[in-house]
Order: structure tokens, then C-alpha cells, then sequence
């Protein structure tokens, strides 16, 4: 899901460029339309990714249409996070990262959760709480090992 705004033109046709599908909406404008895009994609059996915190923010901070997309589709969520070495921080809502050249890069996957088709309000906001927490894990993970990338504990992939 990349969102209907100006920027996020430039990041659907970078996506469109590397292969991918964007499907455009946010949680401001556009959402309800999109997560039916985005589940239509699930059901072509692609795989699909959101900004977790959203157009606006804040930072860091789950949005509920993961919860919404995995009771719709009956498949599970994760959320993941890179974390770099060296970078230029931008200075947007959202300190959006640019690796420098030689950065190294650490991604940390959490586990999947799954939403039931049947879960009420109570239930979906345990797993909204969930993925906030899930969120939270694997940043805190990936930025205190960064570092140690391409050490024994960490080695490099190439290719």
C-alpha cells in the first residue's frame, strides 16, 4: 500500500520499477478502497506490505489495516524493520533513512499472527496491541545488532 499523496507517487513507481504492485491508499485517504485492493492481491496470491505507522505518524506507531487485511483474508501478518549502519536522515515526519554507500543493513522479521475471521473489537484491538508489540521487538533488535553485521553472529549475504 503506498499512499495517494505526492510523495508517495515516487515510491509506487520505484515499487512498479522493481517488480511490484502498488496499490494506492492510506490510512487518511482512500483506506477502505485499498485494503480491498490489497486483499484482492492476497487472493492472486502476491504478497503485500504496508507502512505500518501510516502517512502522517505517529512514528513508529501500528496502524490497524494489517489487523483488518488478516481477518479479511484469513492470512497471517508480520512485521519487519531494516535497520542501518550509516545513513542520511531526512528531516520528515518519519526521520526516513537513506543508506549511505557501504552501509550495512540488518532486516528483523517478527513471527506471523493470524486473525480470525470471527474476532470482535475486543479481540482485534489484542491484536492490534500484538503488532505494535511485534513492531517494537524487532526495531529494538535490528538497531542494537546493526552493528554486527557480517561478524560471525551476523554474516553478509551476498546476491
Amino acid at each position: 500500500m503506498v499512499s495517494s499523496s505526492f510523495d508517495g507517487e515516487y515510491i509506487a513507481r520505484t515499487i512498479e520499477k522493481l517488480g511490484f504492485v502498488a496499490v494506492r491508499g492510506s490510512s487518511t485517504r482512500g483506506g477502505a478502497t485499498a485494503l480491498l485492493g490489497l486483499k484482492n492481491q492476497l487472493e492472486q496470491g502476491a504478497s503485500v506490505a504496508f507502512t505500518i505507522d501510516g502517512p502522517r505518524g505517529p512514528r513508529d506507531v501500528a496502524k490497524p489495516g494489517p489487523v483488518l487485511l488478516s481477518r479479511a483474508s484469513a492470512l497471517p501478518m508480520a512485521v519487519f524493520y531494516v535497520a542501518l549502519s550509516d545513513a542520511w536522515v531526512l528531516n520528515t515526519w518519519d526521520a526516513m533513512m537513506i543508506p549511505k554507500p557501504f552501509s550495512k543493513a540488518l532486516v528483523r522479521v517478527s513471527a506471523k499472527l493470524r486473525v480470525p475471521a470471527e474476532a470482535g473489537e475486543a479481540e482485534m484491538a489484542e491484536f492490534h496491541r500484538g503488532l505494535q508489540a511485534a513492531l517494537e521487538r524487532v526495531t529494538r533488535f535490528a538497531e542494537e545488532h546493526v552493528a554486527q553485521v557480517g561478524s560471525p553472529e551476523f554474516p553478509l549475504i551476498n546476491g
